[in-house]
């Protein structure tokens, strides 16, 4: 077995701005409906919300250790959602699903404050 981890860390000003200017284009195109739903719902900590959760897509491709083109990311293939416990899971799917098969466990850990937002990933592989 092999351990492959990633972290990225975002300014929350900056998906702020983003979503502000580009609101749906840019929801649409990186965020689930579970992800939008979610972060929408926590209102007083919505952009920290969105923010975390694009910290860790950028922290998930850094511990797949695949060659992404940049102009063709498949941002929603990454689903960051929580358990009943409010532990945040990650789940593959589209375009990073049939890496599934070669993970026995992925493990996240979120954090965010005001202004920043970190997200650490391990991937731990069946090899």
């Amino acid at each position: 077995m092999r351990v492959t981890t990633g972290v990225d860390i975002v300014e929350v000003k900056r998906i702020e701005e983003i979503i502000q200017q580009q609101e749906e284009n840019f929801l649409s195109k990186v965020f689930t409906i579970k992800e939008i739903e979610y972060c929408n719902s926590t209102k007083a900590h919505k952009y920290e919300s969105f923010a975390v959760r694009f910290a860790a897509k950028e922290a998930v491709f850094k511990a797949l250790n695949v060659n992404v083109d940049n102009n063709y990311i498949q941002w929603q293939s990454i689903e960051t959602i929580k358990e009943d416990t409010g532990r945040p899971k990650v789940i593959l799917k589209g375009a990073f699903e049939k890496y599934n098969e070669q993970i026995c466990n992925i493990d996240i850990s979120l954090s965010h404050e005001r202004k920043m937002a970190v997200a650490s990933v391990a991937i731990l592989w069946k090899d």
